[in-house]
């Protein structure tokens, strides 16, 4: 584990790894970071860590001859390079296609050639969506029901359907020409360095700017939320314990409502309730989600160490109150955009 390679890790979850790397495993020598910086990818997530261990490189994943030079000196990459938000891949999902499954082909393919450790970061919407509680028969009845490694794909977007066909290249690969790698398919992580495009965020920067929050449709559809420092130690974990070959589901058993999550807020920022306004639902807005990590947990011993959510939340809500230069400048051109399309 002396060089390790992170794609995406600039980005708000690739980060929170990185950090966590830092902090807790001083065994990792060294960490180079892969990231096109893209809107999501931000310089400043990295800027105070210290530079003889953390290195940023600037470079897309679909660049072969990059990814050639620097998967030959290192001993393991994981994987979270990613186009991530549901709403653009709705408006634009070429970009999603390039970088979901062109560029993750291009790292196993280098991975295969130096028989490189490699672990890819996925999404549990890669399995559709589960129906809402309250209409499972007996109101409540079959309210266990979760994904598991063993569900059937089924995704409904751009976005998830660009990461179901990277799992699959990465599945195939194993299994063809022996990429020794791992998959984890995680639910909703929140936490500070957030895009403040993404739910959470952006109604707590809404509220920090005197914006009225918004929200899709009834504000129904149920999240399994996981703090990030939880995601990234299972990562860690299935880095250094997992099986080649399997696939791992990370989830600390957080669901809730999207209103229920805004109402909180609201009620931790010191709003009324009912502080917001409802805007057109998401195009295809899948229904509910939630993980059954029961595998990761008796494989491997992981378990959530941040599974108060409320707590979490408030944590959250305080990094972006005390880290307004970090998101002050991207606010006013992410609300137009939103706004554009009736959001």
């Amino acid at each position: 584990m002396e060089n390790l390679i992170i794609t995406g890790g600039a980005g708000f979850v690739g980060s929170n790894f990185v950090r966590y790397i830092i902090s807790e495993h001083p065994e990792v020598k060294h960490i180079t970071v892969l990231d096109k910086l893209t809107y999501a990818g931000n310089r400043a997530n990295l800027a105070d860590l210290p530079a003889d261990k953390v290195e940023l490189v600037v470079g897309d994943i679909c660049d072969a001859s990059l990814v050639d030079s620097m998967v030959s000196k290192a001993d393991n990459v994981v994987h979270f390079a990613a186009e991530s938000h549901n709403d653009r891949s709705l408006i634009d999902p070429e970009p999603f296609i390039q970088t979901n499954i062109v560029g993750t082909y291009t790292l196993i393919q280098a991975c295969v050639k130096y028989g490189v450790r490699f672990h890819h970061i996925s999404t549990d919407e890669v399995y559709g969506d589960l129906p809402l509680r309250e209409d499972l028969p007996g109101h409540g009845e079959g309210a266990g029901e979760k994904f598991t490694p063993d569900s059937p794909y089924n995704p409904s977007s751009p976005y998830s359907s660009s990461k179901a066909s990277s799992d699959m290249l990465v599945r195939a690969w194993v299994r063809s020409f022996g990429l020794q790698a791992t998959i984890s398919n995680c639910s909703n992580n929140y936490g500070p360095y957030q895009h403040i495009e993404k739910f959470i965020p952006r109604q707590i920067t809404n509220i920090l700017s005197g914006i009225r929050p918004k929200l899709y449709g009834s504000g129904k559809n149920v999240r399994d939320w996981i703090y990030t420092v939880d995601h990234s130690r299972a990562i860690w974990d299935i880095l250094t314990k997992g099986q080649i070959g399997e696939t791992y589901l990370i989830g600390a058993d957080g669901e809730h409502s999207n209103l229920e999550v805004l109402e909180m807020i609201l009620r931790l920022m010191g709003q009324p309730s009912d502080a917001y306004d409802h805007v057109k639902d998401r195009a295809g807005h899948d229904l509910r989600y939630a993980i059954d990590s029961s595998k990761l947990r008796k494989e491997l011993g992981w378990q959530p160490k941040f599974s108060d959510f409320e707590a979490e939340l408030r944590r959250t809500i305080e990094w972006y109150r005390n880290h307004e230069e970090w998101w002050q400048m991207q606010k006013r051109s992410v609300e137009k955009d939103y706004e554009r399309n009736g959001q």
